[in-house]
């Protein structure tokens, strides 16, 4: 059944993608190039609508217990309608902050997904998070759909690392005898692989703010759902199965710090960019990505496995890879190398 639901949901992904792909020079939602856009022609966007509505068929055909899984549908149609605005409209930041927000407040408040607490390394005792835990949870869900959204810029970008992270979390699942996160997760992973015979460079149509922040959505209360109320070690889990789109999105912020611009603005310094200025082919860029996403799935898997004392190496093994890399590729900025100033200081004589 769970092969039989990822199958139907690729093939409809494929056949509604070119359909959507007429709606949306339709409806005006197109990408035009400029200085930031690494592509050189009016492309259309809102490509997400095919992923979201092959997954929602899908979902309709093999889930039984439909009412109870309502407050999913109803947040992902919420976050399908906002990404849609922007591609339509290009909204402003605050409105579509507000549908991520009423989004996760709906699978929330409606849905009960909530980290309520953690149990500490090396401690009895566990961390309750009380009043915060609802903040916290709408936090982290909002947090994982602009991550993705920031990865998604170029072909094939955002729907390939995320069907990796969707791999990652499926399998997880299938240890664990998840069936439900197993199969929400093969459904999507089916409806954006459908979608990226169209988007892979060169892409015929973009996912845009529609199939971004719906793959976030779901990303992010799926990981929930599989990593809730665990130990602290667990809880770092997803953190290392979205490795890429987080650091990429943590290290935007450091580097408007510390060039003193908005956290907000706009720029063309992302992991994506800084390998294309190292000389780089688009293609081998997303291929480059797809690996070191792959990589990070793959850690998190051992991760789940390892004692507590290998898991902490593990994840200071990653934390040192990930700030040498980070430096080497001039992710802040060109005179950002903290840690490897640190290590040239210490090889001199």
């Amino acid at each position: 059944m769970l092969i039989g639901a990822l199958l139907v949901s690729f093939l409809l992904s494929i056949f509604l993608t070119p359909f959507v792909g007429k709606l949306a020079f339709k409806l005006g939602a197109t990408d035009k190039p400029n200085e930031r856009k690494v592509h050189s022609k009016i492309m259309p966007r809102m490509g997400g609508l095919a992923i979201f509505l092959s997954f929602f068929i899908t979902f309709l055909l093999f889930m039984d217990d439909f009412g109870e899984q309502l407050p999913l549908l109803v947040g992902a149609l919420v976050i399908i309608l906002i990404g849609m605005a922007d591609d339509i409209f290009e909204l402003r930041a605050a409105p579509k902050f507000l549908g991520q927000v009423l989004a996760a407040l709906i699978i929330v408040l409606w849905g009960g997904l909530e980290v309520e607490f953690i149990n500490l390394p090396f401690f009895t005792d566990t961390l309750e998070f009380g009043v915060f835990s609802i903040p916290i949870t709408i936090l982290w869900i909002v947090s994982i759909i602009n991550a993705i959204n920031l990865i998604d810029g170029l072909d094939g970008l955002a729907g390939g690392v995320s069907t990796i992270a969707l791999v990652t979390i499926a399998t997880m699942a299938l240890i664990k005898g998840d069936l439900f996160v197993a199969m929400v997760a093969l459904i999507v992973i089916g409806s954006t692989l459908g979608f990226l015979k169209y988007n892979f460079h060169p892409a015929k149509i973009f996912m845009g703010d529609t199939g971004a922040l719906f793959l976030g959505y779901i990303i992010a209360v799926l990981s929930l759902l599989g990593f809730k109320n665990v130990t602290m070690i667990s809880l770092i889990v997803p953190i290392i199965i979205l490795g890429v789109p987080i650091s990429d999105t943590f290290f935007a912020i450091i580097r408007r710090v510390v060039n003193k611009q908005p956290i907000s603005a706009a720029d063309k310094s992302h992991l994506h960019h800084c390998l294309i200025n190292l000389g780089f082919t688009h293609k081998q860029t997303v291929l480059l990505i797809y690996a070191l996403a792959a990589c990070f799935g793959l850690a998190a898997i051992i991760f789940s496995f390892a004692t507590m004392w290998g898991a902490l190496i593990l994840v200071t093994g990653l934390l040192l890879i990930i700030e040498i890399f980070v430096e080497k590729i001039g992710l802040v900025n060109s005179n950002y190398q903290p840690l490897l100033k640190m290590l040239n200081f210490k090889n001199k004589p």
